[in-house]
């Protein structure tokens, strides 16, 4: 499986973004796709994620609310819309792919994108 992660950028706070993960390969054996972050200096951390198949959703406290996960299974696309931006999620923002439900373990995850950093500041 390859992850193709797109859409970060420069916002200003308050601001909007949303990043889309395409996948390839042997998508067929996708059961979750999930966001991580790492901002500078820190650990990676999860954001969100879902079942490909029925659209389940899960979380981390500081994106609910804030940020929604969705996916087009025709398109293999897994998207991340985030809302009312802050400094403090500027991070390269990664997405994963897992055979299992892996939820917000990351090291569950058997696949990984490239990353795409999202910054936000005035």
């Amino acid at each position: 499986v390859q992850l193709q992660a797109s859409g970060g950028g420069l916002v200003r706070p308050g601001g909007s973004l949303r990043l889309s993960c395409a996948a390839s390969g042997r998508t067929s054996r996708i059961y979750v796709m999930g966001w991580f972050r790492q901002a500078p200096g820190k650990e990676r951390e999860f954001v969100a994620v879902i079942a490909v198949n029925g659209g389940s959703t899960f979380y981390a406290d500081f994106a609910k609310g804030r940020f929604t996960i969705s996916r087009d299974n025709t398109k293999n696309t897994v998207y991340l819309q985030m809302n009312t931006l802050k400094p403090e999620d500027t991070a390269l923002y990664y997405c994963a792919s897992a055979r299992t439900d892996a939820a917000y373990i990351a090291t569950l995850y058997d696949y990984w994108g490239q990353g795409t950093l999202v910054t936000v500041s005035s």
